[in-house]
């Protein structure tokens, strides 16, 4: 990270001395992006820390218990709105597995979970509208329907009851898993260690967003300077019909954080990206990316995983589509 942040202030000086003006506008340009956010974005933030700090996002299991279709919809719907991602979700997914809870349920839960939270949909309304934020939020609950029930079709095969891979690194994210939990209390304030926990939380996503939304507005700066009016009109637009396919099997790939996506696909809708695309890629960035998908594989055996990006990419290609046809 320290690297990181030295080139980037070395870069910045370079870019300072040769082009001042310009560097000043895309400074402006920043600061009042993240002004027009602030007001949106800070209450998800709060949210989300209350979540983790109360001890609701550890305690999942009790509603993965059941009937496969009830475990499917509330693993479903727990996951459009919990504040994990895909990797962070590791340590409960394996959890949840080695202690016995079907692969159907969380399935759901591991696809619904990476595309938003509140923190995300607060930010998701501020950079690209409440209803493109209330979409994501619809897909991520129909992606885990849509992930739970294909997968609950093979219940009955020995890859899906024993779908964890049998190695150190299993091991060590079950057992973080158990450590990690706390009894359930909404009355944070009344405890130092969920006090502590809810300013590392809060702190940790504020920078999070600030690190991702920075460089994302100045990069959609860039691109308004770039390129002109409906310029991508003729690759990912409306009436081409490999758009949204295109937004997935190839942006998604490339995808490397929720934050930093919304203001760089808020910019390629301006020129002409179709909002079906804009939103396959969104959603498919999510969940398939191949910083999550390098995560995934050394936890899961190769035929959960593979049938992992199947869904994942099947799901983001449908979204796509319901979501073109309804806008």
């Amino acid at each position: 990270m320290k690297l990181v942040l030295v080139v980037a202030a070395v870069a910045g000086l370079v870019f300072l001395l040769m082009w001042p003006q310009t560097l000043v506008e895309m400074a402006g340009f920043v600061f009042w992006g993240l002004v027009v956010v602030a007001p949106i974005v800070i209450p998800g933030i709060i949210l989300a820390a209350w979540i983790m700090a109360s001890g609701a996002g550890s305690h999942i299991a009790g509603l993965f218990d059941g009937r496969t279709v009830y475990a499917v919809f509330a693993a479903s719907a727990v996951g459009a709105i919990t504040p994990v991602c895909g990797v962070t979700v590791l340590p409960l997914m394996a959890g949840l597995l080695a202690a016995g809870v079907p692969l159907a349920p969380v399935m759901a839960f591991w696809l619904s979970s990476p595309v938003t939270d509140p923190a995300m949909l607060a930010t998701t309304a501020a950079t690209l509208g409440v209803g493109f934020a209330v979409g994501k939020t619809v897909a991520a609950f129909g992606l885990g329907l849509w992930g739970g029930a294909i997968t609950s079709l093979f219940a009955g095969r020995g890859w899906a009851t024993a779908s964890l891979r049998n190695n150190r690194i299993v091991g060590n994210l079950s057992q973080r898993n158990c450590s990690a939990q706390l009894p359930f209390d909404p009355r944070i304030w009344k405890d130092r260690q969920r006090r502590s926990i809810f300013r590392e939380n809060a702190a940790a996503t504020t920078r999070l967003i600030l690190i991702c939304l920075i460089p994302a507005f100045a990069a959609e700066y860039a691109l308004n300077a770039v390129l002109q009016p409906d310029a991508l009109s003729a690759y990912v637009g409306s009436d081409v019909w490999w758009a949204i396919p295109f937004a997935v099997f190839v942006g998604a790939p490339a995808y490397l954080d929720g934050y930093a996506a919304l203001p760089l696909t808020r910019g390629l809708m301006d020129h002409g990206m179709s909002p079906g695309a804009a939103m396959a890629f969104l959603v498919s960035g999510g969940v398939v990316s191949v910083w999550g998908a390098m995560a995934i594989f050394p936890v899961l055996r190769l035929k959960p995983f593979l049938l992992y990006l199947a869904l994942a990419l099947s799901g983001s290609l449908a979204v796509g589509y319901v979501f073109d046809w309804l806008n």
